[in-house]
């Protein structure tokens, strides 16, 4: 069976959350640990449920888990969910993550930020309307360190997603994000050029890891030539495909 679980409704322990605050709509959320910070996988998942988002657990569940992820891996994972069309956010994020942020970053269609604190989570929903988050999670990670998590994620869905803060900077915020996403497609390759070009020890470690194929749903990627791509790749790689 694969090791991929959805976050169940909120645990008994789960403080209750005022449903009438959230401020998004229903998402698909994919969790990418590395190997770092991958016993902090449990924690991510604990404080994510209560909300009615699907989660689904794709990286790291333990520091056992093979083949082992860096943030260097998560950081194309990230990408790859995310041009797959399937899914709204990824919540990733390294030991500092630092790594992970950089990471992600340097593929098409990834917005993400370094979010520490509740307060980063509630700004970065309003001003950036991103769709990746990189979380600190051994730095200055202790006491409490599971409840600043929760927190963080009752902030980032308490907003709508881009709404603006403040009010009279909303629409030149929206701009920029639009400008943004414009720069973004300008400056980057296509992802299934992407696919089909990059380190395939990168690629291998990632399409090898369990549950990752099947969270893709390749046969259901709009981008035909990403699609193409994956299977392509998966073929020289002797991965099966759907």
């Amino acid at each position: 069976m694969l090791d991929n679980w959805i976050a169940s409704p909120y645990h008994a322990e789960t403080r209750d959350i005022n449903r009438s605050l959230l401020g998004v709509p229903k998402m698909r959320i994919a969790v990418v640990n590395e190997v770092s910070a991958a016993e902090k996988n449990r924690d991510i998942m604990s404080a994510l449920s209560g909300f009615d988002h699907e989660v689904v657990n794709v990286g790291m569940k333990k520091a056992s888990d093979s083949p082992e992820l860096t943030y260097i891996d998560t950081g194309f994972l990230a990408a790859l969910l995310l041009n797959s069309g399937h899914f709204d956010l990824v919540v990733g994020g390294c030991g500092t993550g630092q790594g992970f942020l950089g990471s992600a970053m340097q593929y098409p269609n990834v917005f993400a930020g370094l979010i520490e604190g509740p307060l980063d989570a509630w700004l970065f929903a309003q001003i950036n309307g991103g769709n990746c988050i990189s979380l600190a999670l051994n730095k200055g990670y202790g006491w409490a360190g599971e409840v600043n998590l929760r927190f963080i994620f009752e902030r980032l869905f308490s907003v709508e997603l881009g709404c603006g803060y403040p009010e009279h900077r909303k629409e030149s915020q929206k701009q920029s994000r639009e400008r943004l996403k414009g720069i973004s497609r300008t400056v980057h390759l296509p992802f299934g050029r992407i696919v089909e070009s990059i380190e395939p020890a990168v690629l291998a470690n990632v399409l090898q890891f369990p549950g990752v194929i099947a969270s893709l749903e390749i046969d259901r990627i709009e981008d035909a030539a990403l699609r193409s791509a994956l299977v392509a790749r998966c073929r020289s790689l002797g991965i099966q495909t759907p």
